[in-house]
């Protein structure tokens, strides 16, 4: 095997791409560990809408981030990134090599490359909090995309806790935070990056069928059970915020359903103009010949 100590292997991408089966296999390969960076599957009480790795593939390679957090203590980008450094340097020292996956690009960045210092006003926030209870998404929505549609090409639109950071930043600055948000590299990390890249038909049919798996898995009695706690910030996410509406009478069953998997859809939209500022990113092709993982190794020159 080549010399591949020090090195940090990510696997990113939109979701429904096959990136925790290739990322395990990887993991395997190098004979180390495996760092989560989906910003939804820290929780332990989301585990069908936020498709966690299942019990046998968590068996195959130990992961870090998976069901390790509460929905009860939101996790932000720059928590994660203090929390996981440790484990992604210790995971360097005694295995040589680390494997990191997720879609969430702002909380990989946080970790791997560090976050920029952007002010924070706690006034300004729980205004724009308050707004959001009293006006609902939407009016965040308008509001950032009037103010800085930059970043509001790139924002998790449904995320109403990234909505109301940037308001916040643009109301406590004048500036637009995309403009804020320069992507200071202060970790010193050898990186190498990877995706599949599935054509975006095919991987919209792999979402929609994602989704229908979901939904026989048992997402409606999940989000059901999470019902009473809906005002979380951690249960602002796609797959659940759509019941919820349903049981709130805003949609139907089968508007709910159509509704998650256009929101995941769009979801991943915003993940691949995220992948596009990466200039050093190898793309896997899901319809050579080769096996994905078979592709990724000759990038490593590496042998199984």
């Amino acid at each position: 095997m080549a010399d591949v100590k020090g090195k940090v292997f990510i696997i990113q991408g939109p979701t429904a791409s096959g990136k925790t089966s290739l990322a395990i296999q990887l993991a395997k390969t190098l004979k180390t560990e495996i760092i989560s960076a989906d910003s939804r599957q820290f929780y332990r009480e989301m585990s069908i809408g936020t498709a966690k790795p299942t019990q046998d593939e968590l068996s195959q390679v130990k992961h870090h981030f998976v069901h390790s957090h509460s929905i009860h203590q939101e996790v932000s980008a720059s928590q994660f990134a203090k929390e996981a450094q440790p484990m992604l340097d210790q995971l360097l020292e005694q295995n040589g090599a680390a494997v990191i996956v997720g879609g969430s690009g702002m909380f990989m960045d946080a970790l791997t490359l560090g976050l920029d210092d952007i002010p924070h006003n706690n006034d300004i926030q729980k205004k724009w909090s308050l707004c959001y209870e009293i006006e609902g998404l939407e009016f965040l929505q308008n509001e950032l995309a009037r103010l800085d549609p930059v970043y509001f090409s790139t924002v998790d639109k449904m995320n109403s806790v990234r909505l109301i950071r940037a308001l916040e930043v643009i109301e406590l600055t004048g500036k637009p935070f995309s403009e804020l948000r320069k992507g200071t590299i202060k970790h010193t990390y050898s990186i190498q990056r990877f995706r599949v890249n599935w054509n975006r038909d095919d991987l919209y049919q792999r979402i929609d069928q994602r989704v229908e798996l979901m939904i026989k898995d048992g997402l409606l009695e999940e989000a059901k059970s999470l019902f009473h706690l809906r005002n979380l910030k951690a249960l602002h996410t796609v797959g659940y915020s759509e019941f919820f509406r349903y049981w709130e009478d805003e949609f139907d069953y089968e508007e709910a359903v159509e509704k998650i998997k256009q929101h995941t859809r769009n979801y991943a939209k915003r993940q691949l103009t995220w992948i596009k500022r990466y200039s050093d990113i190898i793309e896997l092709d899901p319809y050579s010949d080769k096996t994905l993982i078979e592709q990724l190794i000759s990038h490593l020159n590496v042998s199984e």
